[in-house]
């Protein structure tokens, strides 16, 4: 195999030195949380800001990530400006829940996603992914990796969890979702004062425009399934659970919450995850052979057993994990005084970790720029600290469907792969901007050819 020593993939730029808080609020630094992130950040164990009011706790040590997120997890909930600029958009689903609605919704669906249950979805998943792959030219051309990765994702979504309804895979849906995820990644003003509905700003009428056809038409989808849940898929079942746990009314509108919460973050975290991937292997052309051989030999094998066949594809896209990860950040609100990294913790205080931050950080991986899938064999995942690698968070409220995520996203690529060779355009270099998830700027465009 060749060396991939000489392969650093594209990251914003960073700053030498710390720059002020309030160049965070407008430009570049507003519109893309990983911009000109301050190098120091990626050298030490936690750093304390106070932005806008607020005392923040920057934290990047492995172990008081795990105080956070599993240790004392008690102590430390969603932030309340999180609920602020979440509620509107996913309501009190399993996404922002607390407490005892988080545990009900959490028993609810859990079951959808263990592996036996996920297996079944592979012939489904594999079918959507053929389907789209279909519409594609017979010959070479551009193709925006990222806009396919969208629309084979929603079709997924779409058919493993919502019976098909075709409402689901507007072409409109994938544009409100970008937008309305823009602008929750943003630390504006008015929303941070929580009156972000009178923000006149462009991106927030948009956002506003995107959230009222979002929330109209999963509303419509639980309606018109009635309360006994209108078939016997995921969201049937869900909405009959919810109906045997809450009132009528409630139980209505946790379901919209969940379909909304399930809609967007079932697809858009892997679709950008599969177009960060591709971009990885169209940089390496001899890496992208050798793995397209283990493709090949897997799509010999039924939908459900493949995703044990394909290790080397499974390692890429780890590490494209680990070097864009779907959520460059999360919050958490301390309800209690502690102390993290040797630093003390008050009450109301917020505690940021960031997985972009302590997925490059220099203390924790050997020269952590550089793509290197190696990191992922089983005897080197075995020594890593396992809160230095946080794709999918940690502790109890790890995402409920990472393993959907990750066969989603490996039977996926293995059709792209066995069927079509993939290469960057002569002078491209995909954008990273980071809101509530990581995106490239205006998509994904690689030369796609049959083999």
């Amino acid at each position: 195999m060749a060396s991939l020593s000489s392969f650093v993939p594209v990251q914003p730029p960073r700053s030498a030195e710390w720059v002020p808080v309030w160049r965070g609020l407008f430009g570049e630094r507003l519109r893309n949380t990983v911009y000109g992130l301050p190098q120091p950040l990626f050298d030490i164990p936690i750093r304390t800001r106070k932005i806008l009011g607020f005392t923040v706790h920057i934290l990047m040590d492995p172990a008081a990530v795990e105080r956070v997120l599993l240790g004392n997890k008690a102590n430390y909930i969603r932030p309340r400006i999180a609920q602020r600029l979440l509620s509107p958009l996913v309501g009190n689903g399993l996404l922002s829940a607390e407490g005892e609605d988080w545990r009900t919704q959490r028993r609810i669906v859990a079951p959808t996603f263990a592996p036996a249950a996920v297996a079944n979805m592979a012939e489904t998943m594999v079918r959507c992914t053929t389907d789209n792959m279909a519409r594609w030219p017979g010959g070479s051309a551009q193709i925006d990796i990222a806009a396919e990765a969208t629309d084979a994702t929603m079709a997924i979504i779409a058919n493993s969890l919502f019976a098909g309804d075709r409402r689901l895979v507007d072409p409109q849906a994938a544009r409100y979702i970008e937008q309305m995820l823009a602008a929750a990644g943003q630390a504006r003003f008015m929303t941070l004062l929580g009156i972000q509905d009178w923000d006149p700003s462009p991106v927030m009428r948009r956002a506003r425009k995107s959230r009222l056809w979002l929330r109209k038409t999963l509303s419509e989808v639980v309606r018109d399934r009635g309360p006994d849940g209108g078939g016997d898929d995921f969201f049937g079942g869900l909405i009959r659970s919810l109906g045997e746990h809450y009132p009528p009314e409630q139980a209505a509108v946790l379901a919209a919450d969940n379909a909304i919460t399930f809609y967007v973050a079932g697809h858009e975290t892997t679709a950008n995850a599969l177009a960060w991937t591709m971009y990885c292997l169209a940089a390496q052309p001899e890496l992208q052979e050798e793995v397209r051989a283990e493709a090949v030999a897997a799509i010999a094998h039924p939908a459900a057993m493949r995703f044990e066949q394909l290790p080397l594809l499974k390692q890429i896209f780890e590490e494209t994990l680990r070097l864009y990860p779907p959520a460059p950040r999360f919050d958490r609100e301390a309800e209690a005084p502690d102390e993290l990294a040797g630093t003390p913790i008050a009450k109301g205080d917020l505690v940021s970790i960031w997985p972009w931050i302590i997925h490059r950080h220099r203390t924790l991986w050997d020269d952590p720029d550089r793509f290197d899938h190696r990191r992922f064999a089983p005897e080197r995942r075995a020594a890593q600290h396992r809160f230095q690698y946080l794709p999918f968070g940690g502790g109890p409220r790890v995402c409920v469907g990472a393993r959907f995520a990750m066969m989603e996203a490996l039977l996926i690529m293995a059709e792209w792969l066995s069927a079509r060779r993939f290469a960057l355009p002569t002078g491209f270099m995909p954008d990273p901007v980071g809101s509530v998830t990581l995106r490239p700027r205006g998509g994904m465009p690689l030369l796609v050819s049959p083999l």
